[in-house]
């Protein structure tokens, strides 16, 4: 019997890296992922990319295999489209503030960042710079917007332009940073599923203002903004109105993400207005 291209990757991983078990975990439109065992005591994930997405997750895990483990998920090693991965069985940091710990997760936030941007020697040579990553916002066509809501796209657009023409440090991105991307261990909080960009450190905790999933009432609340964008101040020394302009750009960015595919943009809508007003007074 002829084997599905998964399959036959799966199979050829269980030789490679002698493995003994395999269990499905889930599908993705990006990737499989499988729990799998080294002489049943070692526990890891095998993630194993479809084509569509291969380039992108790609540079993530190479992105993660340079973190080394400080701040992110072990990458054991990578062969072509399959990663081999430290296993994580641990909660989200979503689950945690969903379940009424966001001070608490705001403080994990940080620590995740600061690891995650420890200084280290020569970073991938294929990342994404940031300004590329933003494409999407400037060619974005404004009739596709809520005629409501096309006054927060062209506020958007020109604080993410003001923030790109002001030189600033260039360091490699995890670039989709939020609760659910950030996983408990036995070695505290790491993140999974970088994006692989370079640019701007700032960014990187621009997205924790529309998370985690199923918090919009969270999100859209000017207090936590506020506290968000103090903790980001004062324990990582993040200028605040660098910070809340790269939030509001997102969220205008995630938008027209949104938009493309014919997915709602509630979350945005309610949390951009804020964004801009919080960035305003900064």
């Amino acid at each position: 019997m002829n084997q599905s291209p998964v399959e036959t990757a799966l199979s050829r991983a269980m030789i490679r890296w002698s493995l003994t078990k395999s269990t499905p975990v889930v599908e993705s439109p990006r990737s499989w992922i499988f729990r799998v065992e080294q002489n049943g005591r070692n526990f890891g994930a095998l993630k194993i990319l479809k084509p569509l997405a291969a380039d992108e997750e790609g540079r993530g895990a190479r992105l993660m295999q340079w973190y080394g483990g400080e701040g992110a998920a072990t990458i054991f090693d990578i062969h072509g489209n399959t990663i081999f991965m430290e296993w994580l069985d641990g909660g989200t940091l979503g689950d945690a503030v969903r379940a009424g710990h966001d001070d608490e997760g705001t403080i994990a936030i940080c620590t995740t960042v600061a690891n995650l941007h420890r200084l280290r020697d020569s970073a991938p040579d294929d990342l994404q710079p940031l300004r590329e990553r933003f494409q999407t916002l400037f060619d974005t066509d404004v009739r596709v917007w809520p005629h409501t809501a096309r006054d927060l796209y062209a506020r958007a657009s020109g604080i993410a332009l003001k923030l790109f023409d002001r030189p600033s440090a260039q360091l490699p991105l995890h670039g989709d940073l939020h609760h659910d991307n950030i996983l408990s261990s036995d070695r505290g909080w790491l993140a999974i599923d970088p994006k692989g960009l370079i640019g701007d450190p700032l960014y990187d905790v621009a997205n924790v203002f529309l998370n985690p999933y199923g918090a919009a009432q969270l999100a859209a609340n000017p207090r936590r903004i506020a506290a968000l964008a103090d903790a980001f101040e004062v324990r990582l020394g993040f200028n605040r109105k660098r910070v809340l302009g790269y939030a509001a750009a997102h969220s205008a960015l995630s938008a027209c993400w949104n938009l493309a595919v014919g997915s709602p943009i509630t979350v945005e809508l309610a949390v951009l207005p804020l964004l801009l007003s919080a960035y305003d007074q900064a």
